[in-house]
């Protein structure tokens, strides 16, 4: 008796440094056909390697173009250009009805990113968004706690997701290809985490930004910025989204939420785990725990096979967009507060 049929997935893009984890976490799953293209990697100003050099690396097939890819027909891709190249290869998926799993933030407007989710359900296609922390476990137990009501009401959030400027692909600090610096890089993975915590959307966004961080590097982008978010049930967040981490750090950053509740608080930290030591370049780090890119695209493979809509989907991906603008409006203004309608 036969297993069902290879699953074919096309890495759209190495622009985004989640594309390596992704390529592994895939090799390593059974029933899965993988190929990669990067055609922007050449040109590419940036010092890790990209396109074919990077493909070679990781063992896995490479196209030239995205055409090749498509030509291809591969049952899903994973989109991981630059954030303001989504929507094309998003809509040129759907329109070939191929399943997306598409790399954070979903779009660099709101209205982009309502198209791309329009483009995907008219064409009955997945439309899932690269959120790879509400998988981790210490979030999922969380949710759990809070979900079961012994610990009441959620009255406050304190997020922070704090990290290293992004040197080694100089697209992230990029206006046209980002669509921002920090505030679009690091606020979407805490909007989603609240966004399944509290089950409702924010009512107003008030932000302050600047670039005082890395400032000799004349950035147009900014590196550092505050986040507050009022939701109709009462509760207040805030997300430091700082790019403050220091170059020599041995790891990017790290993520936490501190979940104040009536009977009860909770700190959430996915990435706290690690063994420390040093090596002839400094401090070393080996984070220890669960993959969390993995159990993305396990869930995405899975909702493929399954014929259900994964989560988080197209429209966590507005929403999470909806914030950011929201964000980026209030901060021009110089904080002033921003309704969400």
């Amino acid at each position: 008796m036969t297993g069902p049929a290879p699953l074919r997935i096309a890495v759209l893009s190495f622009a985004h440094t989640h594309a390596i984890s992704y390529v592994h976490a895939l090799r390593a799953m059974p029933g899965i056909e993988l190929i990669a293209a990067d055609p922007d990697g050449a040109s590419a100003p940036d010092d890790a390697p990209r396109g074919a050099e990077l493909a070679a690396e990781l063992g896995v097939a490479y196209v030239d173009d995205y055409e090749q890819a498509f030509a291809w027909r591969p049952d899903a891709v994973v989109v991981a250009a630059e954030n303001s190249r989504h929507r094309a290869l998003v809509e040129r998926a759907a329109a070939a009805g191929v399943h997306v799993l598409c790399e954070k933030p979903l779009a660099t407007s709101v209205e982009d990113a309502v198209a791309m989710r329009a483009a995907c359900d008219a064409a009955g296609v997945t439309l899932m968004v690269a959120y790879p922390v509400r998988f981790a476990p210490a979030f999922r137990d969380a949710l759990a706690l809070v979900r079961s009501g012994r610990l009441g009401a959620v009255l406050g959030v304190v997020g922070a997701n704090n990290g290293k400027l992004p040197q080694d692909r100089a697209w992230f600090t990029d206006p046209a290809l980002a669509g921002g610096g920090a505030l679009v890089d690091h606020v979407v993975h805490c909007a989603d985490l609240l966004d399944e915590l509290l089950g409702e959307r924010p009512r107003s966004v008030r932000a302050v930004a600047n670039g005082t961080l890395y400032a000799d590097r004349d950035l147009q982008v900014e590196t550092g910025g505050m986040v507050t978010l009022q939701y109709p049930g009462g509760t207040v967040a805030s997300i430091d989204c700082s790019w403050s981490w220091p170059t020599s750090s041995p790891t990017w950053g790290g993520l936490t939420l501190q979940i104040v509740a009536e009977r009860g608080t909770i700190t959430v930290s996915p990435f706290a785990q690690g063994v420390a030591g040093h090596d002839a370049h400094g401090e070393t780090w080996d984070p220890v725990g669960a993959d969390l890119d993995g159990l993305l695209l396990a869930e995405f493979v899975a909702a493929i096979r399954e014929g259900r809509r994964p989560q988080p989907d197209g429209d966590v991906g507005v929403r999470t967009v909806e914030i950011v603008k929201a964000a980026q409006a209030s901060a021009a203004r110089g904080g002033e507060v921003v309704a969400l309608r």
